[in-house]
């Protein structure tokens, strides 16, 4: 996966559309990742004692990996990742500047 926890990122589809956040956890396995305040619902919890309240929490969801794309940090527009090797270390680079993300 080419997206990493810690990652600035933009919604390209979806209810959240042009919205911007960082990466907050990353689910490789089903290929989706987390941002935070984005992508909410509302679930409804009961009282779990007696004199408790319910509430209603507003929680985010994960995203899928290709309803985002990156924002390079060093020239700041949406771009691809690429990987580049050297000296046998793997690093991931911007396709538009060519810099080292």
């Amino acid at each position: 996966m080419k997206i990493k926890k810690g990652d600035k990122v933009k919604v390209i589809k979806g209810k959240d559309r042009n919205k911007e956040g960082e990466v907050a956890r990353v689910f490789p396995k089903n290929d989706k990742v987390l941002i935070n305040g984005l992508n909410l619902y509302k679930r409804h919890l009961q009282p779990r004692g007696e004199g408790q309240k319910g509430e209603i929490k507003e929680l985010s969801r994960p995203f899928p990996a290709s309803n985002v794309q990156l924002i390079c940090p060093k020239c700041k527009l949406i771009t691809r990742v690429g990987y580049q090797v050297d000296d046998g270390k793997k690093a991931r680079i911007c396709k538009k500047c060519q810099q080292i993300i």
